[in-house]
């Protein structure tokens, strides 16, 4: 059997970890081992393909059940465990390796993030520490086109977060990788990009300003940044050539033409080792050794055949990989250039030689460019105008000076004179001082783009597809009615009596999203916290990306889990009114009997009165909004004490549909009253699932049930969805119905919320 048939029938069977719902019980996968070994003893080769497909499927669900094995397992009681580090911000976020639990070794170790606490003493990569740990099960979350960070946690094989009670370091020593980035770190101390050539040479990008990762977002070249391929697969150029230049001095019985290929992915392992082994390093590696392997066979092979080996190859060493955006955005990048230069070669060039190297680069960069659109789209919901500008000389730069520089450096720092190291870090700054300068002068280019446009980015593929094919001129219905298919998002439009409530997972805060005719109004803007706030990082995205347009927020009352991102909405948007009982400047009135209309539907508030003089939960304007049918009541977080002043005077306007659980399921709130009044179908509570006040209550879920109501919060389903029309409604959780995905799911014990 052909290796490249192997390695079809490998991603074949492991793409399907992408889609599954849930992962299949053991009996289920006894029997599809047994159909498998039916297929082996069948004498046609399709039965062999078949099984072979259906053994790799298996070893990815088992891949996958061990990853959630330790989230499934571990949380619930406290451990006693042992935990390796193998990286820190030196501060309160710390990356690991739970190697021991109640005494017994774990194989392999399972990989654990502890935020928020400073461990005792000096912390390093290569410590050992024994911990009293409360460990916790990934839980992220969840927004239609959000990052998708539980997803990203898994495939980084980091399953489990927690904190510790009691810590004590075992074994102080930092590891030789820990101790080389530290002398290196202080011989760059007096260098103004020292950041910055830590995260090209170590890839330390942490520690990188935000100003500069955003410069480089704008202008499309944050794939510089990363440990990639592109710096390893140049370690083990520079090395192979460097080994071949040696050979030229070696009597010819010594020369082995297969010495440079192996010494050059010998370095790129020893040079992925040094950066710490990121899976984006160790990916490359691995396709690097399959390339390897490849030449080693002494046949000639096609460009696409060693693309479709390599990627086989890093799924079947880690078939949870399959998950990773970044194994994603770079076979894209291989299959696009492969693709580029088969069916879009460069036109014959006349120029001198400099000239046709420049028309190279370019050519190189517009097929990147052109090519990418989908994955930009799809990964990163926008795309730099600049991008194809400030790549033509960003990726010479740092490919042939910048990183060159730097690992001279690095070399040099090891065992060279201290005045070369010295010249190699001068240099290398004042590279990146000249490309982050000439990056600076371009004009602010990322464009966001929404989800109506992910299916047309894939017409230029297609375009170059019937172009060379001349398919427009042999088949013209068929081009027509592909276009028609692709833009069919595009042109789309949402029935006219349709409008939609959404509560975004925002974690311990508040955000929800009235919307119609592409038009939006916020209830709350979720929370903030020192490096940033919900309105920022998820509020603005999500409406960007789902083609809203927000014409004004309702405030409930002051607490920052409720107001986090009104500073960030209102500069994206400076025209939005604002209602709020709060009395600020700028606020119009929210207050017991305000009524106003908006795209058809009617806002009533009916809570706090005028004059009250309470503040904080007691003060906040709880909202119905009716269309005539149907109706949503906003609560805030007002408490009991209001609610029962509420009742004594508006209990017979307070019938709705659905209800926003007040204060986020606090038995302080949500009384019996209440809930009977309210006489809902459905309640809808926003809290994070790790809080320190176990929200919402047991009580309080319960209380909703026993009168009827469907009880939906965003700890178990992530983002919920309300869709009126004329015809109904119905619910859409972004873990049940949107993207259900086993990766999505809740890990861990089903009330762990402590």
């Amino acid at each position: 059997m052909k290796i490249t048939t192997v390695s079809a029938c490998a991603l074949s069977g492991i793409l399907p970890l992408l889609l599954l719902p849930a992962l299949p019980d053991t009996p289920y996968l006894a029997v599809v081992f047994l159909l498998a070994c039916v297929f082996c003893f069948i004498p046609r080769r399709w039965s062999r393909y078949v099984a072979l497909t259906v053994l790799f499927f298996l070893w990815g669900i088992f891949a996958a059940k061990q990853t959630l094995w330790a989230g499934n397992t571990l949380p619930g009681a406290t451990q006693q465990a042992v935990v390796q580090i193998t990286a820190t911000d030196h501060m309160t976020t710390h990356y690991g390796q739970v190697t021991h639990v109640q005494g017994k070794r774990l194989f392999p170790a399972v990989g654990i993030v502890l935020n928020d606490q400073y461990l005792p003493g000096n912390v390093c990569a290569g410590q050992r520490w024994a911990m009293t740990l409360k460990i916790r099960a990934v839980h992220a979350q969840l927004n239609e086109g959000g990052f998708d960070s539980q997803r990203y946690a898994l495939a980084q094989h980091q399953p489990l977060t927690g904190r510790f009670l009691q810590a004590s370091v075992i074994d102080p020593r930092c590891s030789l990788r820990a101790r080389y980035l530290s002398s290196l770190t202080a011989s760059l101390e007096n260098y103004p990009w020292q950041q910055v050539i830590l995260g090209l040479g170590m890839g330390e990008r942490l520690s990188v300003p935000q100003e500069v990762k955003d410069l480089m977002r704008d202008t499309g070249t944050t794939h510089l940044m990363a440990i990639s391929g592109l710096h390893i697969a140049f370690a083990a150029l520079l090395a192979g050539g460097i080994i071949r230049g040696m050979q030229f001095v070696l009597p010819a019985g010594w020369i082995r033409w297969p010495v440079p290929l192996v010494g050059g992915i010998g370095s790129a392992l020893f040079y992925a080792w040094l950066t710490g082994l990121q899976p984006p390093a160790l990916r490359t590696v691995i396709a690097l050794s399959a390339w390897g392997i490849l030449k080693l066979s002494g046949r000639q092979w096609s460009g696409w055949e060693v693309w479709l080996c390599c990627l086989a190859a890093i799924v079947i060493a880690d078939p949870v990989a399959i998950l990773s955006q970044s194994l994603w955005l770079s076979a894209l990048a291989v299959a696009a250039l492969l693709f580029w230069y088969q069916w879009g070669p460069a036109p014959a060039c006349s120029v001198s030689r400099v000239g046709c190297l420049i028309w190279s680069l370019i050519h190189l960069q517009l097929g990147i460019t052109v090519l990418l659109l989908p994955v930009q789209i799809a990964i990163f919901h926008g795309m730099s105008v600049t991008a194809f500008l400030a790549n033509l000389f960003a990726v010479p730069l740092v490919t042939f000076i910048s990183v060159p520089l730097i690992l001279a450096g690095m070399v040099v720092h090891l065992t060279g004179p201290l005045l070369i190291e010295e010249g190699c870090w001068y240099l290398a700054d004042r590279s990146l001082a000249l490309l982050f300068w000439l990056l600076s002068h371009l004009p602010e280019g990322w464009i966001s783009i929404d989800k109506r446009w992910q299916w047309l980015a894939l017409s230029p593929w297609l375009i170059i597809i019937a172009w060379r094919f001349a398919v427009w001129r042999t088949w013209p219905g068929v081009c027509l009615a592909g276009a028609i298919l692709v833009s069919w998002p595009v042109w789309r439009t949402e029935p006219k009596d349709e409008w939609q409530v959404h509560m975004l997972d925002v974690g311990q805060g508040l955000a929800m999203v009235i919307a119609r005719n592409g038009k939006a109004i916020l209830y709350d803007t979720g929370r903030a916290w020192p490096e940033g706030d919900s309105g920022q990082q998820l509020i603005i995205p999500w409406l960007r990306w789902h083609n809203l347009k927000p014409e004004g927020i309702i405030l409930s009352h002051e607490h920052l889990d409720h107001r986090g991102g009104l500073h960030s909405l209102q500069k994206a948007w400076p025209t939005l009114w604002i209602r709020s009982p709060l009395g600020w400047e700028g606020h119009q009135p929210c207050f017991r009997a305000e009524q106003w209309k908006w795209q058809g539907l009617t806002f009533r508030a009916h809570w706090p009165i005028k004059g009250n003089k309470e503040n904080g939960n007691n003060r906040s304007c709880v909202v119905k909004v009716d269309d005539g049918k149907y109706s949503v009541l906003l609560t805030g977080d007002i408490e009991s004490g209001a609610e029962q002043k509420m009742l004594s005077h508006y209990w017979q306007h307070l019938q709705a549909t659905f209800i926003q659980v007040p204060h986020h399921g606090s038995n302080t709130s949500s009384s019996l009253a209440l809930i009977q009044h309210v006489e809902g179908q459905g309640a809808l509570a926003s809290a994070s699932r790790y809080n320190a006040w176990r929200l919402p209550s047991r009580k309080v879920r319960q209380r909703y049930r026993q009168q009827g109501y469907q009880w939906l919060d965003t700890p178990h389903q992530g983002q919920i969805s309300l869709i009126f029309s004329s015809q109904g409604w119905r619910i859409r959780s972004l873990r049940e119905q949107i993207l259900p995905r086993w990766y999505h799911q809740w890990f861990g014990v089903s009330e762990d919320n402590g």
